[in-house]
Order: structure tokens, then sequence, then C-alpha cells
């Protein structure tokens, strides 16, 4: 099975995803981001790093629709996606547009009364109408060729969590999206389990899916990413190549945050 994302459908000079001046807050007192700027091309991996706090997992929440905005707007394709309504406070989300990104989390958000297969195949048919037979058909693919084929009758208590996460994955991808997201998708995992899921999303790097991956593991920021972002107090405050932000962070703000990381790693 082949999943095919390139951006040739899209002009070379349209962003995937444009975020502009983003605000978001839980409480006059709790403001998560400050007037987020980030620009994504078609077919990048852009991995967000930054202290516990910073407006990383919200951001992508907000991406995902998940969460209201204060101010602020977001594209995708070149389509009005995500704007707050500053007259009425609400924020207005094309569903359609939505419909277009998938998302993976933490803590897998399996449905633990179905089956691994019926996990896959519930959304397509309940949102698409698509038949059973051919849903199925693409979810025994898919978990296949990650190494689940086995699990396919299994429920999600039956599963350890690497095998929850890869299914979670698989769940996303049974939509088509156009854009992953992934929220600390190995936090919750013992470190051998780790590998086996950092090699599915590599696989879909290596078919040009476009991604946005919040992780606190910088030897797979190192090796997924095309960009690296480090996002602080709800701002972004160093944004480029792996190499550069990694390993020759320009700002002190990043330096310190790398210095840190990689100490308490050793």
């Amino acid at each position: 099975m082949t999943l095919s994302h390139s951006p040739g459908s899209q002009a070379s000079n349209t962003p995937l995803v444009r975020i502009r001046s983003l605000h978001k807050s839980y409480t006059p007192a709790v403001k998560v981001l400050r007037g987020l700027d980030i620009e994504m091309k078609p077919g990048e991996r852009v991995v967000v790093i930054g202290p516990s706090g910073g407006g990383k997992s919200t951001l992508l929440r907000v991406m995902m629709g998940l969460e209201k905005i204060d101010s602020g707007s977001i594209t995708f394709g070149g389509k009005p996606y995500i704007s707050a309504d500053g007259g009425y406070g609400k924020t207005v989300i094309d569903t359609s547009v939505r419909r277009s990104i998938g998302m993976v989390f933490q803590h897998y958000t399996l449905f633990p009364h179905l089956s691994v297969i019926e996990n896959l195949t519930l959304a397509p048919c309940k949102v698409r109408g698509e038949k059973k037979s051919a849903a199925a058909g693409r979810a025994t693919a898919l978990l296949e060729r990650f190494g689940l084929g086995a699990k396919a009758d299994a429920f999600p208590a039956q599963l350890s969590g690497g095998q929850k996460q890869r299914v979670a994955i698989a769940r996303a991808l049974m939509l088509d999206p156009k854009l992953m997201l992934f929220d600390e998708v190995t936090s919750a995992l013992d470190p051998e389990l780790v590998a086996e899921v950092e090699q599915v999303i590599l696989q879909l790097a290596a078919q040009n899916m476009p991604m946005m991956i919040v992780t606190h593991d910088m030897w797979f920021a190192k090796n997924i990413a095309s960009r690296v972002i480090f996002c602080a107090g709800g701002v972004v405050v160093e944004d480029g190549p792996p190499e550069q932000v990694l390993g020759a962070p320009k700002e002190e703000r990043t330096r310190e945050f790398i210095d840190r990381v990689f100490h308490i790693r050793q």
C-alpha cells in the first residue's frame, strides 16, 4: 500500500499551513499562545520543541479545531480554516478543511470496546459512508504495513503501548489526511517501545507526508525533522533546519533549553 502526498497539486509558493498572530488563553491570567506566527510548506516535517507550558500541545489542538482561539487565523492549502470572530468572541472553523488533518495523541484515544479493525473502519464508514468491506480492506493493508496484521481482531486492552500507538496512527491515516499532527506520541511509552512507533512515523516521512510533531525526544527530532521550531512563552523563539536549531542555536533561550535537555539525557 502506497501513500502519496506530494505537494505537486499545490502551487509551490502557497504554504500548506499559514498561522498568523495566534493568541490563545485559558483564563485572563493564563495566556498560552501570544501572537504565534508559523508558515509550513507542503511536504515539510516540522518538529516543535520547547519547555512545558510553552504552548506546543495547545498549538496542535488549535490546528485540529479542538480549542477556541482569542484572535488570529489559520489557512490550510490557501483556504481560510480557523479564525476568531472578534465581534462575537467565537472561533470559526471550516469543518471540511479539518477533515484533511489527522492527529495522534499521547494517550492513544482508541475505543476500548471496539476491536483494532473496528477502530480503524468506524470513521471512514460513519464520516464518508464508505462500504465496510472496502474500509476493512484498507485497514488490513495498513495493519500489515505497520506489523499489526495479527492484531486485527484484538482489543486495545490486549495490546502493548507501542502497538496501541501504531493502531492510532493507522486509524488517523484511514481518512487520507493531507497533514498529520503528532502530540508527544512516544512520551507515555516504555523506552523499548519508542523505536517501533518512531519507525512508523519515519515511514510516513519517507513518503512525503507533511507532519507537525511535538516531542521532547531530541534524537527523534534530529532524525525526522526537515525543520525545527523552538517555542517558549507562547511565541516562536527560533526556527530553522534541525542541524542549526539543535546543533548551533542562535538564541540564548534556545541554547539554554538544548543544553538542559541533552544534559538530562546523558
